[in-house]
């Protein structure tokens, strides 16, 4: 039995099964290269699921990581430390906004933002029936409160009841938000693009009138922006591009690059009305290893000005994505913003067959939204290597 052989079997014997996962044993990564136990080299456009941003084995980011292990790994959140100040700084300068609560996972933020939006609303008036309105199609995180606001039956219908007070609306259908609007309606949460729901980025007209609606009726905006924040957009945040600012944004993935990490952040009104010292808390949530790894992510963004590198480098993957679309009539769309793209295939030619077959000519993929392949690639990622990725992904659509 080969090592890879011998290491999935007995993950599965151990690990519960709610992932159906491809039989690929990785083992170490470079750059925008993952290598698995045989040795076998992959080209990476899935970065962990939009996380790893800054590619594998950036020396400055584990030496960062290394130097907080050798001080102190984990303390309380009754206790300060350093790493958790120059890291919430961070965030709220690149956000604009006010005041950042630590999370352990993208999950646990959306649980945190929609605690924050209750509780403004409750702080107001006094009432506990206040509504969020949701958007279908979205995909906001597996946890009870995240899965109440993800607009998608096949993840929720094994876990109902799941919590009250959340109504749906259509993504880019703004009458359909303004339809669901009442006195009882304390937040509109969305994702600035859905991603696990296909790759659809707002429109302008939409985004801007659902800001304009909140601030019409004192709602809370909540952007999800943890898979397509910290610059995948080729923007810090997606909302950027729009001159959107929310009430809550949501972070995680490639907030720590690898390390979980997640938060919410708040903008001064929604953080002077409401969490308050008992309301909201984690043991692990911004430990002062999270912390390191956010700062040390951040000072590296800017180093090495991923942020235009996306801007000037995402043309160029739309185009050569374009071309391969023009190729095949059963590519039905090509669309995206800068480093998070999506295919949509036909009906009749599922995705799933195209992922796997590339990962077995060396390139990771990702699906989307039923039946869109996925490109999320580390950000340092270049022309030169979208360039290699275009043929196996060709290669794969053949097959």
């Amino acid at each position: 039995m080969s090592e890879s052989q011998n290491i999935m079997e007995r993950t599965e014997k151990a690990v519960l099964h709610t992932y159906n996962r491809f039989p690929v044993v990785f083992d170490r990564g470079q750059g925008v290269h993952l290598y698995d136990v045989d040795g076998k080299k992959y080209l990476d456009f899935g970065a962990g699921i939009a996380v790893f941003a800054l590619g594998y084995g950036n020396q400055e980011y584990n030496d960062a990581l290394k130097d907080q292990i050798d001080k102190i790994v984990h303390t309380s959140n009754l206790y300060y430390h350093k790493p958790l100040m120059e890291a919430a700084e961070k965030v709220i300068a690149h956000t604009g906004l006010s005041k950042v609560f630590f999370t352990n996972s993208g999950a646990e933020a959306i649980e945190g933002a929609i605690k924050a939006a209750r509780k403004y609303a409750y702080m107001k008036d006094g009432k506990n029936d206040h509504e969020i309105i949701a958007m279908n199609h979205s995909f906001h995180g597996r946890t009870v409160g995240a899965l109440s606001v993800t607009g998608n039956s096949h993840y929720q219908d094994p876990f109902k009841p799941l919590m009250g007070g959340v109504k749906f609306a259509d993504f880019n259908d703004l009458e359909s938000v303004r339809a669901l609007v009442d006195d009882r309606t304390c937040a509109i949460i969305l994702e600035t693009v859905q991603g696990e729901g296909g790759i659809h980025p707002a429109t302008p007209e939409f985004l801007h009138g659902v800001r304009k609606i909140c601030d019409e009726n004192d709602i809370l905006l909540i952007l999800d922006e943890i898979q397509c924040g910290m610059g995948r957009t080729g923007n810090w945040f997606a909302c950027d591009a729009y001159g959107v600012k929310p009430d809550i944004m949501t972070l995680a993935k490639a907030l720590g690059c690898g390390v979980p990490v997640g938060a919410f952040v708040l903008n001064e009104k929604a953080a002077a009305h409401s969490l308050e010292p008992g309301d909201h808390g984690t043991t692990y949530g911004g430990n002062p290893f999270a912390c390191a790894a956010v700062s040390k992510v951040f000072d590296l963004f800017e180093k090495l000005d991923l942020v235009q590198h996306v801007r000037d480098t995402a043309p160029y993957l739309e185009k050569k994505l374009d071309e391969v679309a023009a190729k095949y009539d059963f590519i039905t769309d090509r669309r995206g913003m800068g480093f998070l793209q999506g295919l949509e295939l036909s009906a009749d030619h599922p995705v799933g067959p195209v992922v796997a077959k590339a990962l077995e000519h060396g390139l990771v993929i990702l699906s989307a939204g039923g039946n869109v392949i996925r490109f999320a690639p580390p950000l340092v990622v270049t022309e030169k290597d979208i360039a290699k990725m275009i043929p196996i992904l060709e290669e794969s659509l053949d097959a």
